[in-house]
C-alpha cells in the first residue's frame, strides 16, 4: 500500500476516533475491558497538558489509523523526569507499514525535547507480534513486572 502517513499531535476533535482505537486495543488485551465513557474521559485529560502528556495520531487520507500516548513522571532512579508510553495501536489493514515506528519516533523526539532520557512502556506478555515489534525498535526487556491495585 503506497499511502502518505501524517504523524501529528491529537486534538480534542480526534477524541471519538481515539476511543474507537482503544476499543480495538482493549479487545486484544486481557487486563482491560473497554469502557467508552472512562476512556473518553482519560483521553480528554491526556489532551489537556501538552508539557507533560502527548497523544500522537497517524493519519492516512485524513482518517486516523493509529495512535499512541506518552506522559511524564518523576523517576528517582533517573534523578529527573522519565516517560510512560501507552496505547500503541494501529488498525489491522495498516499494520506492518512502519506506522507504529513513526508514531514511536515522534514520541521519542517529543521526549527528547522535554529533556527526558528514558521512556518505558507496558506490553501484554501474550501479544507476541507487539513484543517482536518493540524488540526490532531496540526496546529492552527489564526484570521488572507490573503490579496494580484498584482503590
Amino acid at each position: 500500500m503506497n499511502t502518505t502517513v501524517v504523524i501529528r499531535k491529537a486534538t480534542a476533535s480526534d477524541l471519538e476516533e481515539l476511543v474507537n482505537l482503544l476499543e480495538l486495543l482493549f479487545s486484544i488485551e486481557e487486563d482491560f475491558t473497554f469502557n467508552a465513557t472512562k476512556h473518553r474521559r482519560g483521553l480528554a485529560m491526556m489532551l489537556t497538558d501538552p508539557d507533560t502528556r502527548c497523544v500522537v495520531v497517524a493519519e492516512v487520507d485524513k482518517n486516523i489509523v493509529g495512535m499512541c500516548s506518552v506522559q511524564t513522571v518523576v523517576s528517582s532512579a533517573e534523578g529527573g523526569r522519565s516517560a510512560w508510553v501507552e496505547d500503541v495501536v494501529i488498525q489491522q489493514p495498516f499494520q506492518g507499514q512502519g506506522i507504529g515506528k513513526k508514531l514511536l519516533s515522534f514520541v521519542e523526539e517529543w521526549c527528547a525535547n522535554q529533556g527526558i532520557e528514558r521512556i518505558q512502556l507496558l506490553a501484554d506478555q501474550n501479544n507476541k507480534p507487539a513484543l517482536e515489534f518493540y524488540k526490532k525498535l531496540n526496546w529492552q526487556l527489564t526484570q521488572l513486572i507490573c503490579l496494580r491495585k484498584f482503590i
